[in-house]
């Protein structure tokens, strides 16, 4: 029973999170209640979770040395010993083949755009992670194939701009992560993420403030060149709180801008989040 827990924890069920940017185009698109289209999209979102955990495993297990001396790291089960490097490998290969027949099986377009996000995430691992300025720009660009990826299911083209948009919060996102691991680890940051070493904090505030703004930017404008959510453009004064509320956070040392997904114990941008995600819904269909 152990081992099924400790490879539940190195599959991050948490980080499942970000697939659901497959679910965008529907969204967007005016289609989020075509149910002819959810089933498939359903289906896809589980093949990118599958295929994500066995990456994020493969990733533990290429780390493994380095995880072990990160205070935050060293007690996952892969680099604290307690899941084997075989089971974990093992586990990794399960949920990759599981993934991309999954994938296969609901359109050839939406495999080789899974494919593709593994491939990538590979070269991101072993390279692109430990180089300064492409290593953020690795995880944009991981973030864009999964909202692409919704686009096979709905037979509507891609939107430059909901690509625009995604691309810059990302972009914000990654910056984040990075300035808040660097604040963090201190001294320590180049022993823990190499890519630390070529960083510091004036660079990263600067890249935080032109993330930020561009991110903005792009909200306020993809309204005005979107066939079916022109409206969504009254939604700006709730979407620019939240990135002003995310932002203090990174800038205030919060957890939050190593780990993301712990936005939800931020009640106040919770609450604001969700009235932004209501309203934006009621605007494009109502």
């Amino acid at each position: 029973m152990k081992t099924i827990a400790y490879i539940i924890k190195s599959a991050r069920l948490n980080q499942w999170y970000k697939n659901l940017l497959i679910f965008l185009p529907i969204i967007f698109s005016k289609n989020l209640f075509n149910f002819g289209f959810l089933p498939q999209l359903i289906f896809g979102f589980i093949s990118l979770c599958f295929v994500s955990s066995a990456n994020y495993i493969i990733n533990d297990v290429i780390d493994l040395k380095r995880d072990r001396l990160n205070p935050e790291k060293k007690t996952r089960p892969i680099a604290s010993g307690k899941l084997s490097v075989k089971k974990a490998a093992l586990t990794a290969i399960i949920l990759l083949v599981v993934g991309l027949t999954v994938a296969y099986s609901l359109n050839n377009i939406f495999f080789l755009i899974v494919l593709s996000l593994f491939l990538f995430t590979q070269v991101y691992s072993t390279y692109l992670k430990h180089e300064i300025f492409l290593d953020i720009l690795g995880i944009a660009l991981n973030f864009i194939l999964r909202a692409v990826s919704g686009y096979s299911f709905i037979q509507r083209d891609v939107s430059p701009w909901l690509v625009f948009c995604t691309f810059f919060l990302a972009l914000f996102l990654a910056i984040g992560k990075r300035y808040g691991e660097l604040i963090y680890l201190g001294e320590d940051a180049t022993v823990h993420r190499k890519v630390l070493s070529q960083y510091d904090e004036e660079t990263l505030n600067s890249l935080l403030n032109t993330s930020t703004t561009l991110l903005i930017a792009s909200y306020g404008i993809f309204p005005f060149f979107s066939e079916y959510s022109q409206r969504v453009f009254y939604t700006l004064p709730l979407f620019v709180y939240l990135v002003f509320r995310y932002t203090w956070l990174i800038r205030s040392g919060s957890v939050v801008a190593r780990h993301p997904e712990k936005i939800i114990y931020d009640s106040k941008f919770v609450f604001f989040g969700i009235i932004f995600t209501i309203t934006t819904v009621v605007l494009i269909y109502f």
